[in-house]
């Protein structure tokens, strides 16, 4: 006999959990269906392991601007100290923690892999073999999220590259380590194991890292990387990868010629949904692709409108923070109230951890554009506002709004520079509430804070 709830959610990472939360809360009854740890890729292998690998490098390269402070530091970071940081961020990788929050928001967790098993039904095979089925009154939420891209070049697999996991996971500094990628999770790890003493190698096949932002963001990160140490190629693809028995010494040969040796490889080229052992089939999906949705993240093409889809999976937008976003509405939409995702779309906010730190939300200045819209943009140098050069001597960054002419509201913002994630939130609430210039310069920042910058880039408009 299946065992009922109103809502069945495939998937216990921060997605799944607050789809699960917010329908709890409603008062409905909600199965958590999870085959690893409770929280998912970004509690242990993502989002939480890769800030607290980062943290020390950034802490320690911003004491080095400050006089007074430099003077006193001596020697390199002490790697020991900041894996055991690591490992006590994600709770030595055990969901204890996590369990007892479930239990507290009242989710009943089922342990092992769930899938769907046709209208409303769900599969569930736990580890020991046994089999279980969960049956939804109300709806099944998809929250399974999405795993590596690992690209099809020859040997790549064969060598047994790191991914995000081994990536942030690895108990010690590999010597010489080699990234691949020029995205986030790239450059991120890139300067994270670089500033723990590793030689690193990042190799981008493309003109430009962190192509999906401003150009200016691409060119900071990589003098910044440089700078490091970090050895980055540019414009050069992987055409084989060697590693006899998959360990020890691995080979890269690239199209220019040069072959690259290193101890540990690093793949950070982009993630697929992971919905190929989902059961799609049964409710006449494709299994392996994104599932399509609309903006009350119901599955289209799946009669009798029970079927959602958050966070990853959905292919709308891969932030940790948007498929929470998403799960709320799911939440709110399966307990019968009227709500429509449009944030994943219009304003998303996004940081990159490095030193220079990136923060950006909206659309680019090239992405405006492309969309017709009547742009105009601003731009101010970061280093020249009094908060940041309190922080520390020869501190830069850049910031920019890209600006509606028409309607004389931010379209989008991007900033790079020392902490500037943490300035985000005000450029965030400006384009997803579309407030208007005039009303801005209303908004006075605090002197002397970084967030000064904002009425220079309001001066520099010309209000």
């Amino acid at each position: 006999m299946a065992e009922v709830f109103d809502v069945v959610v495939i998937g216990g990472g921060p997605t799944g959990e607050n789809a699960g939360a917010r329908a709890a809360a409603a008062g409905l009854s909600v199965a958590l269906v999870e085959h690893e740890l409770l929280g998912g890729e970004c509690s242990y292998w993502a989002c939480i392991p890769s800030k607290a690998l980062l943290r020390p490098g950034d802490a320690l390269w911003m004491a080095k601007q400050v006089p007074g402070a430099r003077e006193t530091l001596k020697g390199p970071l002490v790697a020991s100290a900041v894996l055991e940081h690591r490992d006590a961020m994600v709770s030595h990788y055990k969901d204890d923690s996590q369990l007892k929050w479930a239990e507290g928001a009242k989710l009943k967790v089922v342990r092992g892999h769930g899938k769907l098993a046709g209208p409303r039904k769900v599969r569930v095979e736990a580890r020991d073999g046994g089999v279980s089925e969960l049956e939804a009154r109300r709806a099944v939420v998809l929250a399974t999220g999405s795993r590596p891209r690992i690209p099809d070049i020859p040997g790549l697999k064969e060598a047994r590259p790191w991914d995000n996991r081994e990536g942030t996971a690895a108990k010690q500094v590999p010597r010489r380590l080699l990234v691949l990628g020029g995205g986030a999770v790239a450059v991120e790890l890139a300067q994270a194991w670089r500033s723990l003493g590793s030689e690193v190698t990042l190799v981008e096949r493309g003109k430009a890292l962190l192509s999906r932002f401003e150009p200016f963001v691409g060119e900071q990160v990589v003098q910044a990387l440089r700078e490091d140490g970090v050895k980055v190629v540019m414009g050069a693809t992987v055409t084989h990868v060697s590693r006899p028995g998959g360990q020890g010494e691995v080979t890269v040969k690239l199209s220019t010629g040069e072959e690259l040796r290193a101890d540990a490889l690093l793949v950070g080229m982009g993630r697929v949904p992971r919905t190929d052992a989902l059961g799609l089939e049964t409710v006449g999906l494709k299994p392996g692709e994104t599932v399509q949705v609309d903006d009350q993240l119901r599955a289209k093409g799946v009669e009798g409108g029970w079927l959602y889809a958050c966070g990853d999976v959905n292919g709308r937008n891969l932030l940790t923070h948007m498929g929470k976003y998403q799960a709320r509405l799911v939440g709110d939409v399966i307990a019968g109230k009227k709500a429509s995702a449009w944030a994943d779309t219009k304003a998303t906010p996004q940081v990159i951890f490095t030193h220079p730190q990136v923060a950006s939300v909206g659309l680019t200045e090239a992405k405006a554009r492309e969309q017709g819209l009547p742009v105009r943009t601003v731009q101010y140098d970061l280093g020249k506002v009094s908060g940041t050069s309190l922080l520390g001597e020869k501190l830069g960054g850049t910031a920019k709004l890209v600006v509606d002419e028409k309607r004389r509201v931010v379209l989008g913002a991007t900033f790079t520079g020392p902490e500037v994630g943490e300035m985000l939130h005000a450029a965030t609430i400006a384009v997803a509430g579309e407030v208007s210039l005039d009303t801005l310069w209303h908004a006075v920042p605090s002197f002397p804070t970084m967030s000064e910058v904002w009425l220079r880039l309001l001066e520099t408009y010309g209000l």
